[in-house]
């Protein structure tokens, strides 16, 4: 069977196949806490698939905001990427070295929310990638600019207010990507908080259980879609996704998309903003807690 192209994710196979189409822009969004040691541009200069220019979501973000790497203002959005060589009708394909790829997701709701809706994710990433001994490069590609137009979708981006509505108003679904013991306040954050926990009425999906643990690649849909039902989710109703800080909830947002919930709404902010309100409910025990099998 021929590879094909799907709206929200790729194959290796099928990128293998379409390296040098006209259009396409590929996207290394290798991003790793200042905790690791470890350094995304650096591993980009090592090696990355061919063609791929480096995605910095620290960078592209807003620097006027404390918190870590929130939404731009989409003018500043617009001429960034534009600078990557990336043009409004072009399509784009993210990866990223993570089992998951949760920076790439991260990128991925990032042209979403700023109207391009032409992008997807390598499945099973730069792992999968070069385990399958599919080719890269070493030489730092240095595109020329190109004209990319941004028009923010404010319906995918929950605001802190927003939030605070959520948590007790009770129409949207709220799912919270981190693992269970950040979730039940067992473990800390790695970013700065005031408290620990999690989000009143919040459900708890982690999204390391939407993973094949061997090729890093999003589980089929039928077993994504028992997750979610097993965690008392509906398809048919809202939902939000929150994280530590947007990352991780934007792979639960690429698994619901692929589900056919193509309007879910991610909390930019998440645990790194409302962990340090002083007026923000938390809850030190989880209401429903996600059980791999």
């Amino acid at each position: 069977m021929t590879p094909q192209y799907n709206d929200a994710l790729v194959s290796t196979a099928w990128l293998a196949a379409h390296l040098t189409d006209p259009d396409l822009r590929i996207l290394d969004c290798t991003w790793h806490h200042v905790s690791t040691h470890l350094d995304g541009r650096t591993q980009y200069r090592g090696r990355h698939l061919p063609g791929s220019v480096h995605f910095d979501i620290d960078h592209i973000a807003d620097k006027t905001n404390p918190l870590p790497h929130m939404l731009p203002k989409p003018t500043e959005f617009a001429d960034k990427v534009g600078l990557l060589g990336i043009g409004s009708g072009d399509r784009i394909v993210v990866y990223d070295r993570m089992c998951g790829g949760a920076a790439a997701a991260r990128v991925w709701w990032m042209f979403r929310s700023f109207g391009h809706d032409n992008v997807a994710m390598l499945d099973g990433g730069y792992g999968k990638w070069t385990k399958e001994e599919l080719p890269t490069e070493m030489t730092a590609v240095r595109p020329d600019p190109r004209k990319f137009t941004a028009t923010f979708t404010p319906s995918l981006v929950r605001t802190l207010t927003q939030m605070k509505t959520t948590v007790t108003g009770g129409a949207e679904q709220l799912i919270d990507a981190r693992g269970p013991a950040k979730f039940d306040g067992t473990q800390a954050d790695v970013f700065p908080y005031k408290k620990l926990g999690h989000m009143p009425n919040a459900v708890n999906i982690s999204w390391g259980d939407l993973i094949h643990p061997e090729t890093g690649a999003l589980l089929p849909p039928d077993e994504l879609q028992s997750r979610f039902r097993r965690a008392g989710i509906s398809l048919q109703r809202p939902i939000v996704t929150t994280c530590a800080s947007g990352l991780t909830s934007c792979v639960v947002a690429l698994a619901l998309y692929i589900l056919g919930h193509r309007d879910v709404a991610v909390y930019d902010g998440s645990w790194a903003e409302w962990g340090l309100l002083d007026d923000g409910p938390a809850q030190a025990t989880p209401v429903i807690s996600m059980v791999a099998v």
